[in-house]
């Protein structure tokens, strides 16, 4: 239980307990006068989200709402590039080898495939369709 609930607990019985002691005749001021600070709580926690909310919005403005550097950069795909046409020299030998053209295949199919995921995960919509009949397909439709 969170220290404001056994606060709001503490309130509630404090509440009953007056009502207890002064009767039925006072019953609605008491109520009343509860839910008062109940509704200051709330407000309270309403407020705190509010200028929580704001000061993230700020801060995004703040940083010109540049999101933030992606994890990949020309370095990055530069390198993987490199080794993946260095380990393409070994594993089309081994294919060759072993098992001649198909083994050969095999490994640059697989070479291809895994240079075609890195590429799709640094850019996530290069491999999507473009949809027929969608009124975005051109600039001259109106």
């Amino acid at each position: 239980m969170d220290a404001r609930d056994t606060e709001l607990k503490k309130e509630l019985d404090a509440t009953l307990q007056a009502r207890r002691e002064l009767g039925v005749e006072y019953e609605s001021a008491l109520v009343d006068s509860f839910l008062e600070k109940v509704d200051q709580r709330i407000d309270g926690a309403v407020e705190r989200r509010l200028r929580r909310q704001m000061a993230e919005q700020q801060m995004v403005v703040a940083r010109g709402s540049r999101s933030p550097k992606p994890t990949d950069s020309w370095g990055e795909r530069f390198g993987f590039g490199i080794v993946s046409l260095v380990l393409a020299i070994p594993l089309s030998a081994i294919g060759g080898g072993v098992a001649h053209l198909p083994g050969l295949l095999v490994a640059w199919i697989g070479i291809v495939g895994v240079n075609a995921v890195q590429v799709a995960r640094s850019n996530p919509g290069l491999f999507r369709g473009r949809r027929r009949g969608s009124s975005q397909d051109s600039d001259w439709e109106n």
